[in-house]
């Protein structure tokens, strides 16, 4: 009579074993939003983000879903009700900061959880975004006095950015410092797994492409401070602008490196901080492809048990950054004077990349020192369940157990995945009849008209070959 009733317990965990494995990391559960997007259905997938951020707003995923609806709805052509996402996005990140200035234990139970589990506050690189796309938008919308200060803002959070990181730094090593000292047992375990010969070679052959990409200096972006120098060269107000735009651009050239574009941009704004008068010249930005996503790959860790009769492996998720092969460049605009090819000003690949890199320690250590713990008091759960009840219960316990650990052990692959892969750019005189042609390597094509006694700006957006080219004019002077 008990071995059929614990084999019924058994099929009831079974099922809940079966439910919980459901558990879903962010990229299975926008995988259908994000083909609209790559697709170029562009405003289906704005309206699917919009319904994904409104239903997640006061979780931990609002910030993440907010940040994609906002990009989708500017991609296609919706820059009001874009810049009232950018606006909630940014008040959840002041919101996030403002706690964490509060709180020393913002990550309080992280290791005995999942770090998918813990709210979604904003990287450095989407805060720093965040603020320049409101920028963008609020030229698009016509209001470039409000610009001005979203600029500014995108400049601090850079200069936030190291400082963040070494906090981050800091706060994660007291973390892993006090589990080091209550779980001296199951840090031993992180350790032994860290040095073993399979798990180190996997994860080297896994985080291969990292050491590939370009290198910036620490956060930073070559896009806003482009930005940044173009405004204030455009719109100055003053001699203080002009040379902000200045060094804008040197620090771009810094960055990016040398070639002709940036050249005579930074020519440009030296002769206008010494008192030229600056000629009407028209600013290509070329937005083309998707940003890298964060998926998962699941790999066996040995935990030291004293007492074990062998010794018990468990399965540990950790993320990995997929990089979006699909995209189109360069862009090349033609017009009566001659024909002009966009060249790279920033890549998000190697933006994302660095900071992929930089919290990868931690990640690991957590995640290890996470599931660690987790297998450890399973192990023994089920081992009190066995020698109390038999064999039969000490099954029961290990479904039990083995559906817990299968809702918490996936990777938090929470990502802005709707930035563009690439930022390129270039800049020339305006032509006299104001009229330019816009191409792509796909054989798009977009006509586009601009003042010829005026600086314009235009923006291209191609999210990859299958989608069409958005193309907006921006006179700003």
């Amino acid at each position: 009579m008990f071995s059929l009733q614990a084999g019924r317990m058994a099929l009831v965990v079974l099922s809940a074993v079966l439910l919980l494995t459901g558990c879903q990391t962010y990229q299975q559960k926008t995988s259908e939003t994000k083909g609209l997007w790559s697709s170029g259905h562009l405003e289906a997938a704005g309206a699917d983000y919009t319904r994904k951020a409104d239903k997640a707003q006061g979780g931990k995923d609002a910030l993440v879903y907010r940040l994609e609806q906002a990009m989708a709805l500017r991609a296609a052509g919706k820059i009001t009700e874009s810049q009232a996402a950018f606006q909630q996005a940014d008040e959840q990140i002041l919101r996030f900061d403002e706690k964490a200035k509060t709180s020393v234990s913002r990550e309080a139970g992280a290791l005995f959880s999942n770090q998918a589990n813990l709210p979604y506050t904003g990287r450095d690189y989407d805060k720093v975004l965040v603020s320049t796309y409101k920028a963008l938008n609020f030229l698009q919308l016509g209001q470039p006095e409000m610009a001005r200060p979203e600029l500014f803002r995108a400049y601090q959070r850079q200069q936030d950015a190291v400082d963040n990181n070494r906090k981050r730094i800091e706060r994660d090593q007291k973390e892993i410092q006090s589990a080091k000292s209550e779980k001296s047992g199951e840090y031993q375990s992180v350790q032994k797994a860290q040095s073993d010969p399979l798990v180190s070679g996997e994860m080297k052959k896994r985080y291969a492409t990292l050491d590939q990409l370009k290198a910036y200096a620490d956060y930073a972006n070559p896009f806003p401070v482009y930005l940044d120098g173009l405004y204030f060269l455009s719109l100055s107000t003053g001699a203080s602008d002009l040379e902000r735009a200045r060094k804008s651009f040197e620090r771009v050239q810094g960055m990016s490196g040398a070639n002709k574009y940036i050249n005579a941009d930074l020519a440009l704004a030296e002769k206008a901080a010494n008192g030229a008068p600056a000629p009407p010249r028209t600013f290509v930005i070329f937005e083309t492809g998707s940003a890298p996503h964060r998926d998962q790959f699941r790999i066996d860790i040995p935990l030291l048990i004293v007492g074990a009769k062998r010794v018990p492996y468990v399965g540990v998720a950790l993320p990995t950054l997929e990089f979006n092969p699909n995209y189109i460049a360069p862009l090349t605009v033609s017009s009566s004077t001659g024909t002009e090819s966009t060249v790279l000003l920033a890549s998000m690949d190697s933006v994302i990349g660095q900071a992929f890199r930089n919290e990868l320690p931690t990640i690991v250590t957590k995640t290890l020192m996470s599931t660690t713990i987790k297998a450890t008091a399973a192990y023994f759960v089920n081992k009190t369940a066995e020698e109390q009840g038999g064999a039969v219960a000490g099954l029961v316990s290990m479904l039990a157990t083995a559906a817990t650990q299968a809702a918490v052990n996936i990777s938090d692959t929470r990502t802005w995945t709707t930035l563009p892969k690439e930022y390129q750019f270039c800049s020339f005189s305006t032509p006299a009849d104001g009229k330019l042609r816009v191409s792509a390597p796909n054989t798009q094509q977009a006509e586009v008209a601009v003042d010829p006694k005026s600086t314009n700006l235009i923006l291209v957006r191609s999210v990859s070959p299958l989608s069409p080219l958005v193309v907006t004019a921006i006179r700003l002077k």
